[in-house]
């Protein structure tokens, strides 16, 4: 059970790459993943929890192993995402689950939330941004395009998304003691995948659409605010588009979260300091997904 397999599944009309650990009828963490990756980084957390847990990940389409959709049927923006969600959950039967929020995955997995607020048990919240006021300084360079919508503008989104890009999206803010524990699979391995003009065109179109993704951060906060989930914040400090005050701004509207910040880890510290997270994870987990 602990071993984590790996299939294919067809869901809302899309070929989606599955991993899947832990018994099949153990309570359920739903793991949704972030930019620029896929499902590959949950590959230690999930067999690490499914002596309990069963733990489920996927890869969007248009990442990963996945499909690559048609544009003129699938948006590929955070409001398709969040339905496919949706669809992946009533798909493979799950009911009621804690929720991972990293990245991308957090406004696409909050969407979700206030769509079936009955189905979130719990939510991990790790580097996942929604509150404007706190937003690091590496938001300057989308900001910019936003303000302009011209090609000069653009082009620095479009240099993002290349190999060099990935790799100091995964390196590139922490020091170099700690980039050492970073495996350059992650871009390596990843960008190949990645590096196709359908690819590229929708990572940089979720750049561009998190313009509009701020007009929901104040229903996000408002969802938090009503619905009062258990949660946990495991945060990485040394991100430039979400820094240590983006994690303590969701105590905000969770007054009760748990909060344990990882002073020297950036926003992949599943890769950097798991033996840190995960005992953190397996607490939190025990007392609110029994």
């Amino acid at each position: 059970m602990k071993q984590t397999t790996h299939r294919f599944a067809e869901i809302a009309g899309h070929k989606l790459f599955i991993r899947e650990a832990g018994p099949p009828d153990a309570p359920v963490l739903l793991l949704p993943h972030g930019y620029p990756c896929s499902s590959f980084q949950f590959r230690r957390l999930m067999p690490a929890l499914a002596d309990t847990w069963r733990t489920i990940s996927f890869d969007w389409p248009g990442f990963g192993y996945s499909d690559t959709p048609d544009p003129e049927s699938f948006a590929c923006d955070f409001d398709a995402y969040a339905d496919l969600l949706g669809a992946f959950a009533d798909t493979l039967g799950l009911d009621r689950y804690a929720l991972w929020l990293h990245d991308y995955g957090s406004q696409i997995g909050l969407r979700h939330a206030i769509a079936n607020p009955q189905r979130i048990a719990a939510l991990i919240i790790q580097n996942g941004d929604i509150y404007e006021d706190v937003l690091g300084p590496k938001y300057e360079t989308i900001k910019t395009y936003w303000s302009q919508k011209t090609p000069d503008a653009r082009r620095p989104l479009e240099d993002a998304v290349s190999e060099d890009g990935f790799r100091a999206e995964f390196i590139g803010e922490v020091s170099d003691r700690i980039a050492a524990r970073i495996p350059p699979d992650l871009w390596k391995l990843h960008w190949p995948l990645m590096d196709t003009p359908a690819r590229r065109q929708i990572a940089v179109n979720l750049m561009e659409r998190l313009e509009q993704n701020l007009d929901w951060f104040p229903r996000y906060q408002a969802y938090l605010r009503e619905y009062q989930p258990p949660t946990l914040i495991v945060w990485g400090p040394q991100d430039g588009y979400m820094p240590q005050a983006s994690a303590h701004a969701y105590l905000r509207d969770l007054p009760d979260a748990e909060l344990h910040l990882l002073p020297d880890a950036g926003h992949w510290l599943l890769e950097s300091h798991f033996d840190d997270a995960l005992p953190l994870l397996r607490d939190f987990l025990s007392r609110t997904l029994a």
